[in-house]
């Protein structure tokens, strides 16, 4: 491995149960720990506990924070109330996405940004190359936070036995402060799954206490360590985007599934004028979700045929562990974007039949908004 990966406060955790470790994003990861296929029934049957502590967190605090990221991200952020969580993204001037994101109303004037890993350094230059002068304070918090996700329909009952404040009435996208096995977290029921969960933010130095604790409690309840591998299948199967494969700088919201964060009319905020003459025109493609006809798996980067010709590739693409047969998407140009139109995925020089399905491909998840 090389030496300059980062690790978490989990590491020695995850190679004590040894865990498969790879590079990911500038960090040293677990991908799995028995086997990726175990670990996603695990969390659709019960709960599983993922180690995301390489997300970023940036904390804006003052009077002038919301002014600041209303510029900065799509969604409208004066519409969140304190305690409350924002599926959102920002954009360059041209409409492309730089980074989704998940921001946190924590106080009045101060909010916390979630950022992908792979792309903390690059929103870090391009929140203060667009930072009011005064106002605001922005502070990186990313390498001294743990983030530890839990995830399943069990989860409630496991974060449940060791958090100091009730979880009952925390709903969807929503957080409550509190502490989890006597350390003060951030407790926030948001995931990237489709079953119910928690996120929990808590500072770094307490990782191995939170991490013994959850583990602990939730052996009760069939809680299993899970990687990413796990993470990425689950999060397919509800077809929730993922940054560098579903989207990047050269996919804009729209065309991406992701119009409804986008708030044209809140005022004037980065990329508002070329995403709303693609609204105004329409995406001219569209990611679209698509179930192969056998057993074949489709992988990132494979082109994708229609007519015999290559018109498109994969974006994501890997077999489902819950539906058991490959699922994937792609952007395919207007006018072949309907549920039940064929294409083909080239693999290994042969084209594999596939056809464009309704999304999410899985329904039967635990996740119930305003649970």
């Amino acid at each position: 491995m090389p030496d300059d990966l980062k690790r978490t406060g989990f590491t020695e955790i995850h190679e004590r149960l040894r865990a498969k470790l790879s590079p990911f994003a500038g960090f040293l990861m677990p991908i799995q720990y028995s086997s990726i296929t175990n670990e996603h029934h695990a969390v659709r049957r019960a709960a599983g506990v993922f180690d995301i502590s390489h997300m970023g967190e940036f904390v804006f605090e003052g009077r002038r924070a919301c002014e600041a990221l209303q510029r900065l991200t799509v969604n409208d952020v004066a519409a969140l109330a304190v305690d409350q969580a924002q599926y959102s993204a920002m954009v360059g001037e041209t409409g492309g996405i730089l980074d989704d994101c998940v921001l946190y109303r924590l106080e009045t004037d101060r909010y916390m940004l979630v950022v992908n890993a792979a792309n903390i350094a690059r929103d870090w230059a391009h929140i203060l190359a667009h930072l009011p002068h005064e106002g605001v304070d922005l502070r990186d918090e990313s390498d001294t936070t743990s983030l530890l996700a839990v995830q399943g329909p069990r989860a409630a009952e496991v974060v449940g036995k060791v958090a100091s404040v009730p979880l009952e009435g925390v709903s969807f996208y929503w957080k409550t402060d509190g502490e989890i096995a006597g350390v003060k977290a951030i407790i926030s029921r948001t995931g990237y799954t489709g079953e119910d969960g928690f996120e929990l933010y808590f500072a770094r130095e307490h990782s191995r206490a939170v991490w013994h604790a959850l583990t602990a409690a939730g052996a009760a309840f069939g809680l299993q360590p899970c990687g990413l591998g796990a993470r990425d299948t689950l999060r397919l199967e509800m077809k929730y985007a993922l940054y560098g494969n579903d989207i990047d700088e050269t996919t804009n919201p729209y065309e991406a599934g992701l119009g409804w964060i986008v708030k044209l009319d809140k005022g004037d905020f980065i990329g508002r004028k070329a995403l709303r003459a693609v609204a105004e025109e329409g995406p001219v493609r569209r990611l679209v979700g698509f179930r192969m006809s056998g057993r074949a798996i489709p992988r990132p980067r494979y082109p994708v045929v229609v007519g015999g010709r290559a018109v498109t590739e994969v974006r994501s693409g890997v077999m489902s562990p819950t539906l058991g047969y490959g699922i994937g998407t792609c952007y395919m140009p207007k006018g072949h974007t309907k549920s039940g139109n064929s294409l083909a995925v080239m693999i290994r020089d042969a084209e594999q039949a596939a056809e464009i399905v309704k999304t999410p491909f899985y329904t039967g998840g635990s996740l119930r908004v305003g649970s």
